[in-house]
C-alpha cells in the first residue's frame, strides 16, 4: 500500500476571541493562572451564525484551492470531530454536498477525538488504495464550546474552536503509521442523550455501575457537558507521546533528529514540554501554538499545519511527524511528507513558457 503526502492546507475559526481575562469575569481565574498551567491565552468560539459543519466547508474549500484539486478528483472525504452539528447525516455527506463532489467519491465521519486528524490520515490511506481516484480531503472540525459548561473551570478554560483541512494523494513519499487506543473514560462529552452516563436506573434509583469511572466518578447527574480527568489525561500524555514517537522511528530506522517538524496534538503546553525534557529534543522541532486556540481537539493539528506554513515554517519535502491522544483513550502517529500537487506544478511550468 502506498503512503500520502500533504499537497494543501487550509484552516477556518471563528470570529469570537475569548481571553483569559474574559473568563475572569465569570469564574475565579486570572490570565496568569491559565497561561501559566496551559500555555493558552485565549481561544475561539463560534456565534450564532457559525458552526463545526460552517468551519468545516470553509477550511475544506481552502485547502482544495491551495492544492489546486477540484471536489471532482477526490476520492475520499472524511471529518474528523467529537463536536458535529449532526449524527446524521454526516458531516463528511454535507461537505460533499457543498463541494459537489462526484457520486463516486466515499464520505465518512470518524471520532477519535483529539487523535481524529491523524486516525483520518491512515483510514483514507487504506480507502484510496482501493479507489480509482487517488485524493483525499481530511478535516477536523471541533465546536467545543456548546459542551461546555463555563462554571466547570477544569475544562472550559482549556477548549475551543476551529476546523482544519488537509488534502492529501497517494505518494512513494516516506510514510509511516502507529495507532492504538486505551479504553478509558477520562475524558466524557455528551451526544444525542440516550441516560448511557445518568448514574440511575430508568426508575430514578441509583446505579452504581455507571458511576466511579474515571471523569464521571462520583457523578450523580446527567452528563450534559464536556468533563475530564486532568491529572489521568495529563500523565497518559506524557506517556504515550514518547511511546508514539518511538512506534514511528523503530518503523522508519530514522532518528528524531532527521525528522523535520513534530506536531503534537495542542492540548496543552506543559504536556509537550514536559515531553522534550524526556528526549532532550530540540524544543524548536516542536510546533506550538495552542496560545492562540487552546485545545481545539480533532482540528489543532491540521490547524497548526496551516499556522506553520503560513510562517514559512513548512518548505516542500519536510519530514512531519504527527501525534494525536486524547479521548478514548485513544493515540496515533503518522510520519508524512509535506509536498505539492505535481501536477499544479507542472501546469505553472507551462504556464510561464
Amino acid at each position: 500500500m502506498q503512503g500520502l503526502k500533504i499537497i494543501g492546507l487550509g484552516s477556518a475559526l471563528p470570529g469570537k476571541r475569548v481571553h483569559n481575562d474574559d473568563l475572569a469575569k465569570i469564574m475565579e481565574t486570572s490570565d496568569e493562572w491559565i497561561f501559566s498551567r496551559t500555555g493558552i491565552h485565549e481561544r475561539r468560539f463560534c456565534e450564532k451564525e457559525e458552526s463545526a459543519g460552517t468551519l468545516a466547508i470553509e477550511a475544506g474549500k481552502k485547502a482544495l484551492e491551495e492544492a489546486g484539486v477540484a471536489a471532482s478528483d477526490l476520492g475520499v472525504i472524511l471529518v474528523a470531530s467529537m463536536s458535529p452539528d449532526f449524527s446524521s447525516p454526516s458531516m463528511a455527506a454535507i461537505l460533499a454536498k457543498e463541494l459537489a463532489t462526484a457520486e463516486d467519491c466515499i464520505a465518512l465521519d470518524i471520532n477519535a477525538a483529539c487523535s481524529g486528524f491523524v486516525y483520518g490520515l491512515e483510514v483514507v490511506r487504506g480507502l484510496l488504495a482501493f479507489s480509482r481516484k487517488k485524493r483525499a480531503l481530511v478535516v477536523g472540525t471541533e465546536q467545543l464550546s456548546r459542551l461546555l459548561k463555563m462554571e466547570d473551570r477544569t475544562t472550559s478554560v482549556l477548549f475551543g474552536d476551529g476546523a482544519g483541512a488537509a488534502v492529501v494523494e497517494e505518494s512513494e513519499t516516506d510514510y509511516a503509521s502507529f495507532l492504538g487506543s486505551r479504553g478509558d473514560f477520562s475524558i466524557v462529552a455528551p451526544a444525542c442523550y440516550t441516560g448511557a452516563f445518568d448514574g440511575f436506573y430508568e426508575d430514578g434509583t441509583e446505579n452504581p455501575e455507571k458511576l466511579g469511572q474515571g471523569a464521571t466518578e462520583g457523578k450523580h447527574e446527567k452528563i450534559d457537558h464536556l468533563m475530564m480527568d486532568g491529572k489521568s489525561v495529563f500523565l497518559f500524555a506524557i506517556d504515550i507521546i514518547p511511546k508514539c514517537i518511538e512506534g514511528i522511528l523503530k518503523k522508519t530506522g530514522e532518528r528524531l533528529e532527521e525528522i523535520d517538524h513534530v506536531v503534537c496534538h495542542q492540548a496543552n503546553s506543559r504536556i509537550i514540554r514536559n515531553v522534550v525534557r524526556h528526549l532532550k529534543a530540540d524544543p524548536g522541532q516542536f510546533f506550538e501554538d495552542m496560545e492562540l486556540y487552546g485545545n481545539t481537539s480533532g482540528s489543532s493539528i491540521p490547524i497548526a499545519l496551516k499556522d506553520m506554513e503560513e510562517q514559512g515554517l513548512l518548505k516542500e519535502g519536510e519530514k512531519l511527524l504527527l501525534i494525536g491522544f486524547g479521548a478514548g483513550l485513544t493515540f496515533g502517529a503518522v510520519e508524512i511528507v509535506y509536498g505539492k500537487n505535481t501536477e499544479k506544478k507542472k501546469r505553472r511550468k507551462e504556464e510561464k513558457k
